[in-house]
């Protein structure tokens, strides 16, 4: 904090000399007074937000199915992360018997900030942790327990088609061909259900459920349900009494193309798990600028498919202009760096509540 108040005061030292000797002010708003700028950073770290703010957003475009009766679906797709993460052990004494009787079941039915953990093997006879979370914030715990928990699924006899991956190998009941699916090289879980969801589509099937706590999971699902030929795609969100079935399809209908295709540009964009978000700026306040100014939605859609960080510059005046109106939804200004110049001298905000250089914002983007 006192590092701030100093930088804050540094700031405005420079900026009243810069008067007092008649300095170019409008270079002086185009640099940053530190390495790393305050609007996106948090002393040298990721600023974080809340993303989970976003879904209230979507789901506001339709009405959400408030009883929790599981919609008839042909297809559940489990993110087995979250589940592990909401089944513990109970009185399961061995990680054999975990599977068995606590993890198994359901799915018949239907890292360094986290904390630190000890490394335990995961073979049937192991005895399971006292302290569940704290188990699952190792890595290799995780990577182990997922690979023993996805034969258990595999071995189960029944005349349902199981399938789940296992490293970048593919199990599955029932199914020959898996080629769709393998090798799955995804790293993150995200990626992997939309990979399973796509697989499930091609198989024929048209009703789908997708039970996940995680909001990139969410807004990616969101965001594929108009491509993809299916009629129903349902998002079981959330744990205990913030649980609910989101309609995704009908989201996505109410979003239209555009914006479906634009939708996860937006969503890192205005921060996600490795992206910082603007500093006071979350998800509901970001979503409101969408909203009014739908000028940025071609951007969002063409740099949310493009791998060339060169044709950055050809869409950085609509991205500026979203990013001004995030700050100060009256301004008339189009560039970050006027808008900051703005914003400082004529409206008296400090340098935490002024938007990212041009230049800062660049490297962002």
């Amino acid at each position: 904090m006192s590092s701030l108040k100093n930088d804050c005061s540094l700031f405005s030292r420079l900026y009243i000399a810069s008067q007092i000797r008649h300095g170019d002010l409008d270079e002086f708003f185009q640099h940053e007074n530190q390495a790393c700028p305050p609007s996106l950073s948090q002393m040298g770290d990721l600023r974080t937000g809340t993303k989970s703010d976003l879904m209230p957003c979507l789901e506001n475009l339709f009405t959400v199915k408030k009883d929790l009766s599981t919609p008839r679906v042909q297809v559940n797709i489990l993110d087995g992360a979250a589940i592990i993460n909401m089944l513990r052990p109970g009185t399961a004494k061995t990680f054999q018997g975990y599977a068995t009787d606590v993890f198994v079941p359901l799915k018949v039915d239907t890292r360094s900030k986290r904390g630190k953990g000890v490394r335990r093997r995961v073979e049937p006879s192991s005895a399971v942790p006292g302290n569940w979370q704290e188990f699952l914030r190792i890595n290799d715990n995780k990577t182990e327990l997922f690979s023993f928990l996805a034969s258990n699924v595999a071995d189960i006899n029944t005349n349902k088609h199981l399938i789940t991956t296992r490293g970048t190998g593919v199990l599955c009941s029932n199914r020959q061909d898996v080629s769709a699916l393998a090798p799955c090289t995804h790293e993150e879980a995200d990626t992997r259900i939309l990979l399973h969801l796509q697989d499930a589509v091609q198989q024929g099937y048209s009703k789908v459920s997708i039970r996940t706590v995680d909001t990139d999971v969410g807004v990616l699902a969101t965001a594929s349900a108009n491509s993809l030929n299916i009629s129903e795609l349902w998002i079981a969100f959330g744990a205990g009494k913030s649980f609910r079935f989101i309609t995704a399809h009908e989201i996505a209908k109410a979003l239209g193309p555009d914006r479906c295709v634009a939708l996860p540009m937006f969503h890192a964009f205005t921060g996600c798990d490795t992206v910082s978000c603007f500093g006071g700026r979350g998800k509901k306040t970001a979503w409101d600028t969408w909203t009014t100014y739908g000028d940025v939605t071609p951007a969002f859609c063409t740099l949310g498919a493009m791998l060339d960080p060169r044709a950055i510059d050809e869409w950085m005046q609509p991205l500026e202009r979203f990013v001004v109106l995030l700050y100060d939804r009256t301004s008339t200004e189009e560039g970050v760096n006027q808008a900051r110049k703005q914003l400082f001298s004529k409206k008296g905000r400090a340098i935490d509540g002024l938007p990212p250089t041009q230049a800062a914002l660049i490297q962002h983007t």
